[in-house]
């Protein structure tokens, strides 16, 4: 191959990661809201330490489901 079209493949690399970035964040995103909505949470209610609380009960309650399905 070329330089140029080993450049060109970089290019493209790049901008297939950032594609899939953006599509992760906003995955992330609307599930956040998903989940608020769902909980029916006050955003004003909602520190740091509260999200990342709210997160480790969640992962704990998915984790075990899973482990039961197997």
């Amino acid at each position: 191959m070329t330089q140029s079209s080993l450049e060109k493949q970089e290019a493209k690399l790049k901008q297939l990661n950032q594609k899939i970035k953006a599509e992760k964040s906003k995955i992330e995103q609307n599930l956040g809201k998903q989940i608020i909505k769902t909980s029916n949470l006050d955003y004003a209610n909602l520190s740091n330490q509260k999200i990342k609380d709210l997160a480790q009960k969640i992962a704990t309650v998915l984790n075990h489901e899973s482990n039961n399905q197997l």
